[in-house]
């Protein structure tokens, strides 16, 4: 079976903390459409969404349709047990993992980690340094389905990568650090609140570029702090 670099966004529709933000505009499109397009930008992996299997997740699917990107439909909450399938059913390895709720993703983050991955021999890599938010992590299927038949917690299971990144002993775990231009670390640019979105959609209007780069939005976050501290 041959298998290809990919990309898998978890998104749903009924997040915990905010309800039907998926939906919610921010630069002129989705917040889900802002995080595919970022992803499809990258031009490295095949993109695929993993929602749930909810009713109330067809209007994920149908955006992702739109875009070209096809849809893994799993558990709701066992996010882990979804990756898992969604990497068999398109033949993933290595795999890039994101979220829904971070619509400022470094475009060539997932470059940087699968071939840090590629290169490094090892089983999961994420970047140091890179704003809360902009950043993504890569492992191989073979690491994603040993942490899915060894974690038993749910927070294992709805978190994907935390047994992995708890077992050194067991995973080959490899931090890198974010290019210099992109340390920020205390630079946050995920949507978990109403007031995170608040946040993302000035710093998107600041940047003034239909798909500002991340280098960009850093810089518009710095001209904010400015403007506020005159």
């Amino acid at each position: 079976m041959r298998t290809r670099a990919g990309i898998i966004l978890q998104a749903r529709y009924a997040s915990t903390r905010f309800r039907g933000k998926a939906l919610e505009p921010i630069g002129g499109c989705s917040l889900l459409e802002r995080c595919l397009r970022r992803l499809i930008a990258a031009g490295v992996a095949h993109v695929v969404l993993a929602t749930t299997r909810d009713p109330e997740d067809d209007v994920l699917e149908a955006v992702a349709t739109r875009l070209g990107v096809p849809t893994y439909r799993g558990a709701a909450d066992d996010v882990l047990g979804r990756f898992v399938e969604a990497a068999a059913a398109f033949d993933l390895d290595p795999i890039v993992r994101a979220t829904g709720d971070n619509p400022a993703v470094d475009i060539q983050a997932p470059g940087r980690v699968i071939a840090a991955l590629r290169a490094g021999g090892v089983d999961y890599v994420r970047e140091e340094g890179i704003p809360w938010g902009a950043g993504v992590e890569a492992f191989t299927a073979d690491a994603l389905t040993r942490a899915a038949a060894l974690a038993r917690s749910p927070y294992d299971r709805e978190h994907v990568t935390t047994y992995i990144r708890r077992h050194p002993l067991v995973f080959r775990v490899r931090e890198i650090p974010a290019p210099m231009p992109l340390q920020r670390p205390l630079l946050r640019v995920t949507v978990d609140t109403r007031q995170d979105l608040a946040a993302l959609r000035e710093l998107f209007f600041r940047a003034g570029a239909e798909e500002p780069s991340l280098a960009a939005l850093i810089a518009a976050a710095g001209r904010g702090r400015e403007a506020r501290a005159a």
